[in-house]
């Protein structure tokens, strides 16, 4: 069976709740979609919003407070927010990554090795048994390294050791100074593999039909892993085919909507998942837009999803939503944008009504077809 470019992207879009507003609770969505990214501490709140109907930022602050989701360092190496009973088995699928990226190079530089950090990992878990600071974390290493080695100790073992951040207030629950406390106890049951293998499962569920370099991308683990662990799923996925030959994975009957089923017009948050999940980003992202909106650094703008593709991007303003379209745009679909942005005006206006204000440089040469400033609610 094949698939076409315009049935891949809608069934991203129907298994990511981009399709239409979903009647779920915030930790339910977070279990659909897999996790979400956390970078920058505005975007999970974002990414609810566009895929929950009646969705409230308090929900998701007291799922972050009782710990029914956890934030931490996993997925592409970087911040991701994920319901707190599916963090052993992706940390654990990720481990062979987690402890080879992040005893890399400062690690090495301050003269330690993995041989360090598994004798200091119990002791720095029993220490973050209760919320710990950067600074409480580093003292405690320079009592244990030296004061010259403990920069390097922590930038190595805040990630190789399983530790969650612990909300700390502001409008978004984590400000720009972390805090971290031990991971909630216990295991994933099994190793490296047969974790691998159940998160290539929920991957598939949440972002399917996948090629093996997408899930690898997705996970950040080997592809000869990946593959070995779709092997070892048998019948439990199936294979498609995708575009120029390339083979996609799936789990058998799951949703596959028409070519032609409506996409409506959603802004995106910054590093929304569905824009990174993939080594072929271009089911969702354009490949002559991809520069626009992955800039030199990586960071991945808020956008204007169209149709199911990204068409532009957008920041706030003082008068509403600022949206650049990369090319011309209908008349019903600005006027959908502008529904969209007098929705996320009002969510911000009680949060931080200039989210993202602190990457407004990467607009001074953006390119555009056009540009329009959205009004929030009269």
């Amino acid at each position: 069976m094949e698939i076409t470019a315009r049935e891949l992207n809608r069934a991203t879009l129907a298994r990511q709740l981009l399709l239409r507003r979903e009647p779920l609770t915030a930790a339910d969505a977070v279990r659909r979609v897999v996790a979400l990214q956390a970078q920058q501490p505005a975007s999970p709140y974002l990414a609810l919003w566009n895929r929950l109907t009646g969705f409230t930022p308090a929900e998701l602050d007291a799922a972050f407070t009782d710990g029914t989701l956890v934030k931490a360092t996993l997925l592409r190496i970087t911040l991701h927010a994920v319901h707190a009973e599916d963090y052993r088995m992706v940390r654990e699928a990720m481990r062979p990554t987690l402890y080879a990226s992040r005893l890399g190079s400062r690690f090495a530089a301050a003269g330690l090795t993995p041989a360090d950090a598994a004798e200091l990992e119990p002791g720095l878990l029993e220490f973050a048994g209760r919320p710990r600071s950067n600074a409480d974390m580093t003292a405690w290493l320079a009592e244990r390294v030296g004061e010259e080695k403990k920069d390097g100790a922590w930038w190595g073992l805040r990630s190789y050791t399983p530790l969650v951040h612990v909300p700390t207030g502001g409008p978004w629950s984590f400000g720009t100074s972390p805090s971290y406390v031990a991971a909630p106890e216990g295991r994933f049951p099994g190793e490296p593999d047969e974790a691998l293998q159940a998160l290539v499962l929920r991957y598939l569920e949440a972002f399917g039909p996948a090629s093996v370099a997408d899930a690898a991308q997705f996970a950040t683990v080997q592809r000869a892993r990946v593959r070995a662990a779709l092997h070892a799923l048998g019948d439990a996925v199936e294979q498609l085919g995708g575009l120029d030959g390339t083979v996609l994975f799936d789990i058998p009957g799951a949703p596959r909507p028409p070519a032609d089923t409506p996409a409506p017009p959603r802004l995106m948050a910054m590093w929304d998942s569905v824009l990174l999940a993939y080594a072929d980003r271009s089911r969702v992202i354009p490949p002559d837009y991809r520069k626009l909106v992955t800039r030199v650094n990586g960071d991945v703008l808020p956008t204007l999803l169209v149709d199911g593709r990204v068409a532009g991007v957008w920041r706030p303003v003082e008068a509403g939503v600022e949206a650049t379209a990369f090319h011309e745009l209908s008349a019903e679909t600005w006027e959908g944008l502008a529904e969209e942005a007098r929705s996320l005006v009002s969510l911000l206006a009680d949060r931080d009504p200039q989210v993202y204000s602190r990457y407004g440089h990467w607009w001074a040469k953006m390119p555009g077809s056009e540009v329009r400033t959205l009004p929030g609610p009269t």
